[in-house]
């Protein structure tokens, strides 16, 4: 490098630059930018119609803005198509987990692994039930690989239709991180949770991040949550991202206690509470 000059930063492995979505007269995105950086994980929250949605489908290309950009490591994807993206690198999650009832925990992720690798045949499989191809080259390694890093290789055989939803949220991950994306859209993922699961679901993304450098966009009601695994926090009301910050200050924002009302302001204090008794527990 030559002397004097800065190295080039990074460019984020997201980034939503000015997004306004317009349906008609009603805006449900206005003017929103927001950036995920490399191997860290940012929170989206805010409350019931505040435009999470519709920013997340903007982002994974199911919905095109009416203003704005989209980038993926820096180059403009606004127009590219959701399967361009993910060939990108982008995944995604959903609140309600769309899965094969027919299909194993295993299968899911051969699926998943073989769609990567552009295996065209896999549907054609599943729908005449005549059982997939032979294994590819290192699939058995990769699979094996992802189920013991969440914990499910004691059920890998098991069919998802009988899980428990908290399992059921790791078999999605799993069929998400079977792609290998660099950049993962994670929405609602302690949705019908309980306190155990979702605390599992917290270590999971925690390791994914660690081990494998992943960036994580997440939008999810649980504060707590947010508070906990999130490093940098965006909030939307009514479309408009009224703070942006670390848990701390979004903790502390006056904005972001007057729209969250209520129980969700009796959870941010909680959260407050709980973040101050574990730094104290650290320090002691």
């Amino acid at each position: 490098m030559t002397a004097g000059l800065a190295a080039p930063a990074v460019p984020a492995r997201l980034a939503a630059e000015g997004v306004t979505v317009r349906f008609g007269g009603i805006v449900a995105c206005d003017n929103v930018s927001l950036s995920v950086p490399p191997a860290a994980v940012v929170g989206l929250i805010g409350p019931n119609g505040a435009g999470k949605s519709t920013l997340f489908s903007v982002l994974s290309g199911l919905r095109r803005p009416t203003r704005g950009r989209v980038r993926i490591d820096g180059d403009d994807v606004t127009r590219s198509a959701p399967q361009a993206r993910v060939r990108r690198g982008l995944g995604r999650t959903f609140q309600h987990p769309e899965m094969f009832d027919e299909l194993s925990v295993r299968d899911h992720l051969v699926v998943a692994d073989r769609l990567r690798l552009g295996t065209r045949r896999v549907w054609a499989d599943i729908a005449t039930g005549r059982g997939f191809h032979p294994r590819g080259p290192g699939e058995d390694d990769r699979v094996d690989a992802l189920l013991e890093s969440l914990g499910l290789s004691s059920i890998a055989n098991a069919s998802v239709r009988a899980l428990p939803l908290g399992l059921m949220r790791l078999v999605e991950l799993g069929r998400a991180l079977a792609a290998e994306p660099s950049v993962l859209l994670l929405d609602e993922p302690s949705s019908g949770l309980d306190t155990a699961e979702s605390a599992e679901v917290v270590a999971v993304l925690r390791h994914v991040v660690a081990a494998r450098g992943i960036s994580i966009l997440l939008v999810e009601h649980d504060v707590e949550l947010v508070m906990a695994l999130c490093e940098y926090i965006y909030v939307l009301d009514f479309g408009v991202l009224i703070a942006s910050g670390a848990p701390g200050q979004i903790r502390a924002d006056p904005a972001v206690r007057a729209a969250y009302l209520g129980t969700e302001s009796e959870r941010l204090d909680e959260a407050a509470r709980s973040g101050a008794t574990e730094l104290s527990e650290e320090r002691a």
